[in-house]
């Protein structure tokens, strides 16, 4: 691979890595990088599914400290997660993927209009306080399914959906629940990088080059999510989802 192109993914790297800790939408990022490289888009998108991983787990390490009280709500969402990415995993895998192409982009815009609009759905569908320990827990392990089958699909805005969807469950701060999205995402990322490490056409030394970039922009993303007000966190969520949301839905429509 010429100097560019390594270049490329580096930089690809590191900013995908930030943008998935501070939002969700890295792969927004690295999923053209590997096309401009000349990956096949079957084969792209499955080596930047295993690439992105490690930035997962620096992001939930820099966001460890917005994880506590947490500890004893995310080990009993686990299962789900799992089972929503092997299921995701499997989709892409053995079906076609043009239906799906087509529904993701108005997917990815819901949750970011949910998010923005988290104050007048919470006054539609109540409080999360007003949901009741059982249906909080039964809604809560269907959105982490949900958003997991997404993931395991192709991953690109999952942070924004997972955000939205928690914020209409969960009565937490946006930035304990950008923590909690972040393990879920790295829970995704584990699954994504056996199935397909075992079963699909990955580019691993393209993995090489990417998976340590996405490392440092993950936790320094994390880092910086931590630090920022609530308002414009929020604001940044919105805007990669709308952004990722339009470009998806051009790509899916060309």
């Amino acid at each position: 691979m010429d100097p560019e192109r390594i270049l490329l993914l580096i930089v690809a790297g590191v900013l995908a890595g930030g943008v998935n800790a501070l939002a969700g939408g890295g792969s927004l990022i690295t999923f053209p990088a590997l096309l401009m490289t000349g990956l096949p888009p079957v084969e792209a998108n499955v080596t930047n599914s295993v690439s992105v991983f490690p930035g997962y787990l620096s992001s939930v390490l820099g966001s460890r400290a917005d994880l506590a009280g947490q500890r004893h709500r995310i080990p009993w969402v686990l299962p789900a997660c799992v089972a929503g990415s092997a299921a995701g995993c499997a989709l892409l895998l053995l079906t076609p993927a043009r239906a799906f192409e087509l529904i993701v982009p108005f997917l990815v815009l819901a949750a970011a209009a949910a998010l923005f609009f988290q104050d007048r759905l919470r006054g539609m569908v109540g409080h999360p306080r007003s949901l009741g320990p059982r249906r909080q827990a039964i809604t809560l392990q269907i959105v982490v399914f949900a958003g997991a089958v997404y993931g395991g699909y192709f991953g690109a805005a999952m942070g924004v959906m997972y955000v939205a969807a928690l914020a209409l469950v969960l009565d937490e701060t946006l930035n304990r629940l950008n923590a909690g999205k972040n393990v879920l995402s790295a829970t995704v990322g584990a699954v994504t990088l056996l199935t397909f490490a075992l079963f699909g056409p990955v580019d691993w030394l393209v993995v090489l080059i990417l998976a340590p970039s996405t490392v440092i922009g993950g936790y320094a993303g994390a880092l910086l999510a931590r630090r920022l007000p609530t308002r414009i966190l929020k604001a940044l969520i919105v805007t990669f989802g709308t952004a990722i949301g339009l470009v998806l839905l051009a790509r899916a429509l060309t």
